[in-house]
């Protein structure tokens, strides 16, 4: 029961989806069928979201019932994943100008789809169930074109943007509210073993193609700019721009919630 609810505030997750997709279901006839089984079929999130995953992800080594009952049986032991795909979806809705719903990321965005895949194998990893997990990583890399380990730590409310060539290794943490754009990289810087992924703090943005390498932190609500390579720590509040990235400009703030990817001009 919700005590003194705020009339003004938008409806919830689940009820603003299900009204999306009567609107959509209507307007366009011959998507209806599947919308109505996807969604309006379901009488929770969990298990509209269980479904519409494992359709994306059956193929002949596993079909679309078991993966469905894999996926329905995490969210049961951890609703806290579904808890985070609510957040991506409004992270994504809040941050993409081409986002006209909720809708559009639970149905169509990989990048969103491909975070709740990897939110699951990291769940299976976590049980011990690697060989598992690894399987729903691979399906995800096929299929959405996105590469995330299955160890690999991600906070809530991330968007994914395109998605395309993101690629984040074993030891990898990303932090709540960040923005990841398509050819992002968060990776080792050779062979060597243990902790060797960067650790990506709160609300950063990650522009188009940046490369983020070792074992190296990047702070609260920093910026890297397209394409530059990272190979240092990277200051809370800081623009990083080229190769190797160095600081240029002065402070940012809410990065990855402006989604402004321009490089500030350095004072002369």
């Amino acid at each position: 029961m919700i005590d003194n609810p705020d009339i003004g505030a938008p409806p919830p997750v689940w009820t603003r989806i299900k009204f999306e997709a009567r609107a959509a279901a209507a307007d366009e006839p011959t998507m209806a069928s599947y919308i109505e089984a996807a969604i309006l079929s379901h009488n929770t999130m969990c298990q509209a979201l269980a479904f519409h995953i494992a359709e994306k992800l059956a193929g002949p080594d596993m079909g679309a019932q078991q993966v469905r009952q894999i996926i329905a049986k995490a969210y049961d032991h951890e609703h806290s994943l579904v808890d985070a795909a609510e957040a991506d979806m409004q992270a994504t809705l809040e941050r993409d100008p081409a986002c006209r719903g909720l809708l559009q990321p639970f149905l169509f965005f990989k990048g969103f789809l491909a975070l709740q895949t990897h939110r699951v194998a990291n769940h299976l990893w976590k049980q011990g169930r690697e060989t598992l997990a690894f399987h729903f990583q691979s399906r995800a890399s096929e299929l959405f074109a996105v590469d995330i380990h299955p160890a690999a730590t991600m906070g809530r409310g991330v968007m994914l943007d395109h998605a395309t060539n993101i690629t984040i290794g074993e030891t990898a943490m990303v932090g709540d509210n960040c923005s990841l754009l398509h050819g992002v990289t968060l990776g080792g810087t050779g062979k060597e073993v243990g902790d060797r992924h960067p650790k990506i703090g709160r609300g950063v943005l990650l522009s188009v193609g940046a490369k983020v390498l070792g074992n190296i932190t990047v702070g609260d609500e920093a910026k890297v700019a397209a394409g530059s390579v990272v190979l240092r720590d990277v200051p809370a509040q800081c623009t990083v721009a080229g190769v190797p990235a160095k600081q240029v400009g002065g402070a940012c703030c809410e990065p990855a919630r402006n989604m402004d990817q321009a490089i500030p001009e350095t004072e002369s």
